[in-house]
């Protein structure tokens, strides 16, 4: 874990090397987060990093929202990724549920164009099943604001885990 001294001390090189991979394969977040510091607070670090997402292009965070796997997925992840859906019990689940989750993987990419976005971190397998079938509702707008929010949660998250408070 770095202290915030340390990672205000880093060049933006070794800052985007550290925490490049904080916004699943979109290094481009750090690149801008990095021009926020010096950082006051781990909390200031979190939100340079949501600021940095926020104030990018549609078309960039687009690619961000679709950067990330489906949930519950077989295919290669980060170990970030890993480690957070095993949390949630996601690398255990029962042949039935992983036909949810993959049902719903289909469906709602089939209407947004892009996976379902949710921290899970602290959540159960059902918490994050109730969330996926209450949010297929969802019109593509709510939704798109929905992944975002989402993705700035992980942020805080991978953050938590790596700088010391």
């Amino acid at each position: 874990m770095m202290t915030l001294e340390e990672v205000n001390g880093l060049s933006i090189a070794d800052f985007t090397e550290a925490f490049g991979d904080i916004a699943e394969h979109s290094p481009w977040v750090a690149r801008h987060a990095a021009s926020a510091r010096p950082f006051a607070s781990r909390e200031a670090m979190v939100a340079a990093f949501a600021g940095s997402l926020k104030a990018a292009k549609r078309e960039s965070q687009l690619a961000l929202i679709r950067a990330h796997p489906d949930l519950a997925t077989k295919a290669k992840i980060t170990e970030d990724t890993t480690r957070e859906q095993a949390g949630a019990g996601l690398d255990s689940l029962s042949a039935d549920e992983l036909a949810r989750f993959t049902h719903l993987n289909e469906l709602y990419k089939s209407k947004f164009d892009f996976p379902f976005i949710f921290a899970v971190k602290g959540a159960t397998k059902q918490q994050i099943l109730a969330r996926f079938a209450e949010r297929i509702g969802n019109t593509p707008e709510d939704e798109f604001a929905l992944a975002i929010e989402q993705i700035c949660r992980i942020f805080r998250f991978r953050i938590e885990e790596r700088v010391a408070a």
